[in-house]
């Protein structure tokens, strides 16, 4: 599968199916801090990829007015 990265932009081939939580272990990454996104859509943590997907792994931003 196709997995982009967000901050610093950069792009990976992982072989599936794999579970979303186990994808971000491999890639050594926190499931809190981060959302993972198929087409348009958020992807939970006990989804299974497979190979032909692209996701977008995204850093999660908290803001707002103060």
């Amino acid at each position: 599968m196709r997995v982009v990265l967000r901050n610093p932009r950069r792009e990976l081939e992982v072989a599936g199916p794999i579970s979303v939580t186990k994808l971000l272990r491999q890639l050594d990454l926190n499931r809190e801090s981060v959302l993972v996104v198929r087409g348009d859509t958020l992807v939970a943590g006990d989804a299974v990829l497979s190979d032909d997907d692209t996701v977008e792994i995204r850093p999660v931003i908290s803001g707002g007015a103060s």
